[in-house]
């Protein structure tokens, strides 16, 4: 079907395939897969999107695609990715594929020097250019920029974050001092104390940071450069350091410690396997080591994981070689060798202090516990570390002190023993504070040794977790959800909503387009009171806070909010068996996640115990004791401030950070689950892709304009180069002729009302102009004066060669008036000398009579003489008659006497001589009359064929008269209609914006419904769980309203019908329209038909290519327009004419008079239609510089017309319509008659085949 054109329809692993479309109904079409000849795939047309000529074609930019929809998008990466070109950009957009291997060449030195100071678009995409364009908008703007580097667990956030401060510090660096290596280095050391190796991801940051690289103007050319940077971390995964899943490890400073520590540091903090430490034996116990340092590595440093095993591979990780790396980066970043031994002293601390178990004490009366004798060597080196005593170390752990308000102004102290699994919790919360402050001591060990003394601005990098799923999703993965609402609502904020309002109020007529807001969602846990953390904090302030009370708050608060649901709701299988006050489920902008909430307390409550903060207070290690200086100890539950409350306000701070910036955004894909090389799985792309929002990103920049400038910050940089008669300009003007002056297309840019807008692709172009080196500025003043010198002389010749057509058409004019003047004299002498020059003509004729009275004389045989002298008196008396005429005033009256006179006397002279040769001239006289008879005969015969053609005239004028009448009937009809349908509208066009409002909140449902199975999808195929069959309803449109309230009063009406044709195919539908006798079928068939043609053409339209501007053209635009203005309007039950052929024609447009004259403007055609009865039988397209394009419904269907006469308005358009005998005589003159012939029985119209002849069967 049409022409065989290539689509893209949905497929769960592939993400979309390339097919063809075999069948269109009226809800789904049906695609034949090129993959899978004879299998069709049903789907619907929102999911159905055209595929680009050349599908192996791949463009640097997303926006360069001739469709530009999710499939062609997919497809794009798909092609790049396996040319190993892992960037691509969406305007200026990154987005960037984990390759999950090396790239030869891609970030080396001479890459870098490649991408310094080029304008984005000029160079492959690259996270370089991302860089670049940020620190040029920081210098232009004298704004400060932040990159947001986005994704999930796996996608490559880290290392785009490693590269773009690799090519900063090398591209602006003073190389001064060591700070820009410094900023490097930073890196490694906070990888090995904050990432660890998840299911996901081997490399994965469990916390997230915002860097800032300061710069400053100190340099001698005043360029900026690298003066500094800072760090700001945020929510370290503190529950990590004392349990991890099965396949994950800790952190990996951990194992590189066992691994790597050279042997008398080993010896000194007692290390082992990490099997021997409890801490992480429970999850993956084996390193990352290359084949050469695995030879390196003792028996006793393995596990017997790693010994059945072998080693972890990775092409960046190595635990052995990184733990020389972290502690040579630690040393350049003037970490001393005594500190970094406390370091590592500290994270031994904590693997010893998890090997201390505790047990029941039967001796105690007060039900406490004690430390298993199994594990004294544990607590006897934990204590050691630690510098504590082992003894006051050992009460700490298994007892508490209380103060009670009674008994003085500090209260009384109460010793309180604590239970094995309370003395358990207490070691782990100690073990998660030393490695959390141990942490925080590292940040600030970098941050110090990156000082900046002054800045003039900065470039921010935020690289945070994120969005986590799981089979057990617990606080962690709720705050950083949260943090990726956030986030996600910032860009929606910065992207979509804020470049609308901008285009909208620079009145830039940008379509509008909609997105999933997720406002409620950031609402449900973080609003006052009801909010998720405010519960939270409010249970764990009560005396015995229950995380079963907690979870039953939150869904008794927030009963009928949409994105919080029961966990049995769920998709997973496995989800659905916990119970109601064990978690809850809340649907996140990329999916549902369901969180159990055993642990939501425990680690929303950090603070140690009173007896062991008072412990480490007086520890004899100086850095343990520096950590924990200033920290006051906790005075109850309702003054501690919970791990929720921080996250949210260093959140806030961020938020606002970011908002105070200029934004770039880069978003990390991770191409597969396997974590390999070369593997595309384009479902789980495509999810991440509709999670990170590039679906209306696509379709804004469709349309929109990512580069922008203020006229007046434009004309100001440039001013002081311009000279006097250039600097006069206004900026507006300024602007118009510097883009003229670059040469640049009116379609690349748009003027608003305060500012210039480029389209996507044009980066090169906006760089170029607002570059502000001096030789630029001044290069780019000498372009706009020669284009205005240019431009005005072009004027000058314009105005010359006005001024010379003026001076002719004055001396044409003046040659009209002379003629005019001339015509007028004429026009009097004529009035006044007429009578007398038609009575000389009248004698004068007359005397033609004398030559025959002369004839007949000589004919005479007798009397000859008198009648010649009779002859000579008449004569004598006509030329006295004619001299008195010219000599005297006769009036009109008397020269008509006397002329008649004359005329008497001379026809009576006449006729004696006539009787005198009447026998002689007998014969002659009857060939005379013959002769007479048949000019009659022929002036009869002349007459009667006058008489036809005015008899044939004014029956065509009545036709056309009773036409007009009739139109003129229809149109007050129609205004008659128009009248009851306007109170009609009053009323239901509230109806219809609450439908509208409907539907668009059932979309998004029905899309969040999506996002949740595709979620539940991915994380079953990793964990192999079932999901649940749900069906989900198909999707409408949101944009189009009219549409769906025309589909569902189809649907309505068709409930009625005799015949349900909805699961009829394409082509059964026009067999039966071209065969069938059965009127109710026929016209049952008819109406199914063109519905289904319809609702084609509109998803043809909405998927056009970019650069058509109007899509084909089936109908003028007129006719078109009048549709989609009409389908809303009430049914009031209009006349049909049903039976009737009825023909029109009109132009596909009137051409502008500013290019009426123009050769090079497009000339616009004629359109014919022939309608038998409501539909078109004969469509005809004419164009003066083309072939006529002649159409046959039932052979053409699909490109022409599909409206109904009802709807295209043609009846109301006066002399719109035409006789049949005009559109016969066009349509016979270009090929129609033997077009008809050769179409035979396929013809749709009765009308037609009973013309030729066709007998349907």
């Amino acid at each position: 079907m049409d022409g065989g054109k290539k689509v893209w329809v949905p497929h769960a692993t592939d993400g979309f395939k390339l097919g063809r479309i075999v069948d269109i109904g009226s809800d789904s079409i049906a695609i034949e897969p090129f993959d899978a000849p004879g299998t069709t795939i049903n789907a619907i047309y929102d999911r159905t999107f055209p595929a680009e000529e050349y599908d192996n074609k791949d463009v640097e930019d997303n926006c360069a695609l001739m469709f530009l929809n999710e499939a062609t998008l997919l497809n794009n990466l798909r092609i790049r990715y396996m040319k190993n070109q892992i960037y691509t950009y969406t305007a200026n957009i990154l987005i960037a594929i984990n390759p999950y291997y090396e790239i030869p060449d891609l970030y080396t030195s001479n890459t870098i020097k490649k991408y310094k100071g080029k304008s984005l678009g000029t160079l492959p995409p690259h996270v370089y250019a991302i860089a670049d364009k940020a620190f040029r908008d920081m210098k232009v703007n004298k704004m400060s920029q932040s990159i947001i580097v986005s994704g999930e667990s796996g996608a490559g956030k880290t290392e785009s974050t490693k590269y773009i401060l690799k090519y900063l510090t090398e591209s602006w660096g003073a190389h001064i001092n060591q700070l820009e290596q410094r900023i490097l280095e930073s890196n490694p050391l906070l990888e090995a104390f904050g990432n660890a190796k998840t299911v996901r991801n081997n490399n994965s940051s469990r916390f997230g940071k915002f860097i800032e690289i300061h710069f400053d103007n100190k340099a001698a050319n005043q360029q900026n450069s690298v003066a500094g940077g800072f760090i700001s971390h945020y929510l370290l995964e503190k529950s990590r350091v004392i349990v991890q899943s099965r396949d994950e490890r800790n952190y990996h400073i951990f194992y590189r410690l066992c691994a790597g520590a050279p042997e008398e540091l080993r010896k000194q903090l007692k290390l082992a396997s990490p099997d021997q430490f409890h801490y992480l034996n429970r999850g993956c116990t084996q390193y990352f080591c290359t084949r050469e340092n695995d030879k390196k590595l003792g028996q006793d440093r393995k596990s017997q994981m790693y010994l059945k095993q072998g080693s972890l591979h990775d092409p960046v990780l190595d635990d052995v070689r990184d733990f020389q790396v972290c502690d040579s980066a630690m040393a350049h970043l003037g970490i001393s060798n005594e500190d970094r031994h406390s370091i590592y002293t500290l994270v031994a601390s904590v693997l010893h202090l998890g090997n201390i178990t505790f047990e029941e004490n039967t001796d105690d009366t007060k039900g406490g516990c004690k430390v298993s004798p199994s594990t004294e060597t544990s607590l006897d080196t934990a204590s050691s570390l630690l510098g504590l005593p082992k003894e006051e170390l050992r009460e700490s752990l298994v007892s508490r002190i209380m103060q009670t308000a009674r008994g003085g102004s500090k209260g009384t102290a109460i010793k309180v023993p604590l239970k094995a699994g309370e003395a358990s919790s207490a070691r782990d919360a100690l073990s998660k504070s030393i490695y959390s402050r141990l942490f925080d001591y590292i940040v600030a060990c970098v941050n110090k040794a990156i000082p900046f003394s002054s800045t003039v601005s900065y470039i921010g990098l935020l690289d945070i977790a994120g969005f986590e799923y799981f089979q057990v999703n617990s606080f962690e993965q709720f705050c950083i959800n949260y943090c990726n609402e956030k986030l996600q609502q910032f860009f929606n904020e910065r992207i979509l909503k804020e470049e609308q309002v901008l285009y909208e109020r620079e009145g830039l007529n940008v379509k509008k387009i909609t997105w999933t807001d997720n406002q409620d969602c950031i609402e449900l846990i973080e609003m006052k009171a009801n909010g998720i953390f405010d519960l939270l904090d409010e249970e764990s302030k009560l005396p015995t806070p229950k995380p079963e009370h907690f979870t039953m708050e939150v869904h008794n608060r927030n009963k009928s909010h949409f994105r919080l649901s029961l966990p049995r709701k769920s998709k997973l299988k496995m989800h659905r068996d916990v119970r109601d006050d064990e978690g809850f489920l809340i649907r996140h902008f990329a999916g549902a996640v369901c969180y159990h909430t055993t642990l939501f307390i425990e680690k929303n409550n950090d603070a140690l115990h009173a007896s062991l903060e008072f412990l480490i207070q007086d520890s004899s290690n100086k850095m343990l004791k520096t950590m924990f200086e200033g920290i006051q100890v906790s005075s109850g539950k309702l003054n501690f401030i919970s791990v929720g409350s921080k996250f949210r306000s260093q959140l806030q701070t961020l938020m606002e950070k970011l908002k105070s910036t200029g934004t770039n955004f880069i978003r990390c894909i991770k191409p597969n689950l396997k974590m390999v090389d070369h593997l595309f799985e384009g479902g789980q792309i495509l999810s991440q892709l509709e999670c990170s929002g590039m679906g209306s990103v696509l379709e804004l920049m469709q349309q929109g304009f990512p580069s922008r400038t203020q006229f007046s910050d434009l004309y100001n940089m440039y001013k002081k180069y311009m000279p006097a008669d250039i600097a006069r300009l206004d900026p507006r003007l300024f602007c118009k002729a510097l883009f003229k002056a670059l040469g640049l297309n009116e379609n690349e840019f748009k003027f608003g009302l305060t500012k210039v807008f480029f389209r996507p692709g044009k980066f090169a172009e906006f760089d170029q102009i607002m570059k502000s080196d001096p030789e630029n500025l001044a290069m780019l003043v000498k372009k706009v004066k020669r284009w205005l010198l240019c431009s005005r002389w072009k004027k000058a010749q314009w105005g010359a060669l006005s001024v010379i057509k003026l001076k002719n058409k004055i001396l044409w004019r003046r040659g009209q008036i002379i003629t005019l003047q001339k015509t007028v004299r004429m026009w009097r002498d004529v009035r006044r000398f007429k009578p007398k020059y038609e009575m000389i003509v009248q004698v004068k004729q007359s005397q033609g009579q004398l030559s025959r009275m002369e004839e007949i004389i000589s004919q005479l045989k007798k009397e000859k003489e008198t009648a010649t002298k009779q002859a000579k008196l008449i004569e004598k008396a006509l030329q006295d008659f004619i001299h008195k005429i010219r000599t005297t005033n006769m009036s009109a009256d008397e020269m008509q006497r006397t002329m008649n006179h004359l005329l008497s006397q001379m026809d009576q002279t006449f006729q004696d001589l006539r009787k005198k040769l009447e026998q002689e001239k007998t014969k002659a006289e009857q060939e005379r009359l013959r002769k007479i008879q048949e000019e009659m005969e022929r002036e009869k015969k002349r007459k009667e064929e006058e008489e036809r053609r005015k008899k044939q005239e004014e029956e065509d004028r009545k036709l056309k008269a009773e036409m007009e009448a009739k139109r003129k009937k229809e149109e007050e009809e129609r205004k008659k209609r128009e009248e009851e349908e306007k109170k009609q509208k009053a009323l239901i066009s509230a109806q219809l914006e609450k439908e509208k409002e409907d539907n668009r909140r059932r979309q998004e449902i029905l899309e969040q419904e999506r996002r949740d199975r595709e979620l539940a999808l991915r994380l079953a195929s990793e964990d192999q769980n079932e999901v649940e069959d749900v069906v989900v309803p198909p999707l409408q449109s949101t944009g189009d309203s009219k549409k769906s309230e025309e589909v569902r009063a189809t649907r309505a009406a068709a409930l009625q019908k005799k015949y349900d044709l909805s699961k009829w195919k394409y082509a059964e539908l026009r067999d039966a329209i071209n065969t069938s006798c059965d009127i109710e079928l026929l016209d049952a068939c008819r109406e199914e038909f063109h519905r289904r043609l319809k609702v084609y053409h509109s998803w043809k339209q909405k998927n056009k290519k970019k650069s058509d501007e109007r899509g084909e053209e089936r109908a003028p635009e007129s006719v078109l327009t009048n549709a989609s203005e009409s389908r809303l309007a009430p049914k009031q039950g209009a006349p049909t004419t049903d039976n009737q052929q009825r023909f029109f024609r009109i132009p596909f447009a009137r051409p502008s008079d500013e290019f009426r004259d123009d050769p090079t403007h497009k000339k616009h055609g004629q359109w014919y239609a022939h309608f038998d009865g409501q539909y078109i039988a004969r469509q005809m397209e004419l164009y003066p510089d083309k072939n006529p394009l002649l159409l046959v419904a039932g052979v053409h269907d699909l490109q022409m017309c599909e409206l109904s006469l009802d709807e295209t308005g043609l009846t109301r358009k006066k002399g719109a319509e035409i006789l049949g005998k005009d559109f016969e005589a066009e349509w016979n003159k270009y090929g129609g008659r033997e077009l008809l012939k050769s179409c035979g029985n396929r013809m749709s119209s009765t009308f037609l085949q009973k013309r030729l002849g066709v007998v349907r069967k």
